[in-house]
């Protein structure tokens, strides 16, 4: 896996599932605590596979499954102090306008203090706190994956 660094964003190749959970791991140093996450990228780029790791390094036991239809999935892990959390797990790929993100409660989990991870949040982006950290998947021509974050 090959890494580029500068303060600012950080960009890492990933050519297998496993090295997701590298990946995983370096995202969580460069969030540094901020817990309200976007993930960008064509359909197909492993956006929902990436969460699904990204969760499971939490230790979060059910299945993650995309939220494409229900919109809102959470799902509960405990932290290393065994209290417990909540991940938040929102698609808005069908959502239509800012309008119905609000109706749904969309403000709710930008600010309260769960892990917040959002798939295609283009829809919300004058609704996102400043701090968010931005995810970028790109479909690289070996098949493997440029994630960029921000």
């Amino acid at each position: 896996m090959e890494r580029k660094t500068t303060p600012v964003r950080e960009e890492l190749t990933a050519k297998t599932i496993e090295d997701l959970d590298e990946v995983v791991r370096r995202l969580i140093a460069f969030a540094n605590g901020r817990r309200k996450m976007v993930f960008t990228g064509e359909i197909g780029a492993g956006k929902t596979t990436f969460i699904q790791r990204f969760c499971r390094h939490l230790g979060v036991r059910e299945p993650v499954v995309s939220p494409t239809f229900s919109l809102v999935n959470e799902y509960l892990f405990l932290d290393e102090n065994g209290k417990e959390n909540l991940v938040h797990h929102l698609d808005l790929y069908r959502l239509k306008s800012e309008e119905e993100a609000i109706h749904i409660g969309i403000e709710e989990y930008l600010y309260d203090p769960w892990y917040c991870l959002i798939e295609w949040p283009e829809i919300i982006e004058n609704l996102l706190p400043e701090e968010v950290v931005r995810i970028n998947f790109e479909v690289e021509p070996d098949s493997g994956r440029k994630i960029i974050f921000l």
